[in-house]
């Protein structure tokens, strides 16, 4: 065999084309799943709507080489993500900005909170709620800590089952408090949700004579002149030094007679309920039907055999225990990890095509 790609979600599928397109090589793609596309997988359902089966996926990049290459196998609407949480009764917008504070205050206790922010911050600049926190001013402190209890630790609290300090500060620094008006959840300038969705994105990345495909389909050391992993780096080691910890998501599924259920794809829950958020997958691509379908999320830790891994948990001792498989990794001369497990890094879709990409062009200077 010349080319093993474990795996066929976005990293796994953007490798075995440029291999097959670019080398004229046979790939053979395994997954162990029962379909491809990986946790972007995405299918309609009865009712015609488009469901994310492991979550909302909104792709969203800033790389010219990146929408480039997607672009190759599918169009994309113009959808912008928007984020509303339920924050002391009131729907409103997050990251936490100029409009959150004018829904959740009064007033004129809004306008002063507004002019005093302005005369510390940069306007249309991100703050991290850690760094959000350090002020001096009262009622700056007031609203620092306001945020922190309403909106990330309590959240943080179900998503990552610690509070905010005791996880790295990449995470917290993903929801910042926005000193802006814009309700945007991202700012790439490429955003959007492929029309025919990313299954069958992926479904043509991988239509190619010199790619087969074999779906519930275990590695078991098989053979190979490169074998490209995107599976759990500590697995493939047999977790000979430990696990490496993950968070895992559990969906409810609901389907209701009414066209809509909430106004916005994604509501978040940060001090309500035992769930993190409800998806509704109709916004999307604003599919049609008298009936919707949402998704409520619960966040818990992986448990090998029982779910499925979503998150890993970025702590020192975590990194420390994967850069002590990457030097295992080093001596598998023929191997190449990638990919959010294979990296152990919390990857967007952009990120990990951005990586197969790199990868593969390492290969070829090689």
């Amino acid at each position: 065999m010349k080319n093993l790609v474990v795996g066929a979600g976005f990293s796994g599928a953007v490798i075995a084309a440029l291999i097959a397109n670019k080398f004229n090589e046979e790939v053979l793609v395994i997954d162990k799943k029962n379909h491809i596309a990986g946790n972007c997988y995405d299918y309609r359902d009865e009712n015609g709507i488009m469901i994310h089966k492991y979550g909302s996926h909104i792709f969203h990049t800033n790389s010219e080489k990146v929408w480039h290459f997607v672009r190759q196998f599918g169009n994309f609407n113009q959808y912008m993500h928007k984020v509303y949480a339920v924050i002391d009764g009131i729907e409103t917008t997050i990251p936490f900005n100029f409009n959150t504070l004018y829904n959740v205050f009064p007033e004129t206790l809004a306008k002063k909170l507004e002019e005093k922010l302005l005369k510390q911050f940069k306007f249309n600049t991100k703050v991290p709620i850690l760094e959000f926190q350090k002020q001096n001013d009262e009622d700056l402190k007031f609203l620092a800590n306001y945020i922190y209890e309403k909106i990330f630790l309590h959240y943080t609290l179900k998503q990552w089952g610690v509070s905010p300090d005791g996880v790295d500060g990449a995470v917290t620094a993903r929801v910042p408090v926005y000193l802006s008006k814009d309700n945007r959840y991202f700012q790439d300038k490429y955003q959007g949700i492929p029309l025919n969705g990313y299954t069958k994105l992926i479904e043509k990345m991988l239509n190619h004579p010199k790619i087969k495909v074999e779906l519930n389909t275990e590695f078991l050391n098989q053979k190979a002149d490169r074998i490209f992993y995107t599976g759990a780096i500590d697995e493939y080691f047999d977790y000979k030094l430990g696990q490496l910890p993950y968070r895992s998501v559990r969906f409810e599924y609901e389907t209701h007679n009414r066209e809509f259920y909430q106004q916005n794809s994604v509501v978040n829950y940060p001090c309500n309920y035992d769930f993190t958020r409800i998806h509704e997958y109709k916004h999307y691509l604003n599919d049609k039907s008298d009936k919707t379908v949402i998704a409520k999320e619960y966040s818990e830790n992986f448990v090998i055999g029982s779910n499925e891994r979503y998150y890993p948990v970025p702590k020192d001792e975590n990194t420390k225990l994967y850069n002590q498989y990457l030097e295992l990794a080093k001596q598998e001369s023929n191997v190449y990890f990638l990919g959010r497990l294979g990296d152990y890094k919390y990857y967007d879709m952009d990120k990990a095509i951005l990586r197969a990409i790199e990868l593969f062009e390492g290969i070829t200077n090689a």
